[in-house]
Formats: structure tokens, C-alpha cells, sequence
């Protein structure tokens, strides 16, 4: 199972290694490609997950998300 998340505020690659270091530290989460260009993740999950916890573990690290599909 894939979802992708909209995120607004990353401008980086050092943003892009925050995101993701912080989505794969969830044991549901196999993967996270995050693309600051795009304002997206698309993780890959081992298991289902509320996207309100996806929501508050990047919003944690100051970036807004706008949408998880």
C-alpha cells in the first residue's frame, strides 16, 4: 500500500532527508521518497496507519501538510 503526501514549506535536500528520516522512523513505513520540487512523500506502508499520525509526524518537523492521498 502507497500514499502520498502534500507537504508546503520544504526547499531543500536537507528537508527532504528530515521528512523522511522522520516517516521511516514509524514502523508502518517500509519507504519514503520525498521530492521538495514536487511538495511530496510517497511512502510505501507494511501496514495500514492513520493519516493523522503521518500528519503530525511531519508537521513536527515545521513543514504544513496540505493533502495525503
Amino acid at each position: 500500500m502507497t500514499k502520498t503526501i502534500k507537504i508546503e514549506g520544504m526547499m531543500c535536500p536537507h528537508c527532504e532527508s528530515t521528512v523522511k528520516k522522520a516517516l521511516e522512523a514509524l514502523e508502518q513505513v517500509n519507504e519514503a521518497v520525498v521530492s521538495h520540487e514536487n511538495g511530496t512523500a510517497v511512502i510505501t506502508l507494511n501496514a495500514d496507519i492513520d493519516n493523522e499520525v503521518l500528519k503530525t509526524t511531519v508537521e513536527e518537523k515545521d513543514f504544513k501538510v496540505v493533502g495525503i492521498e
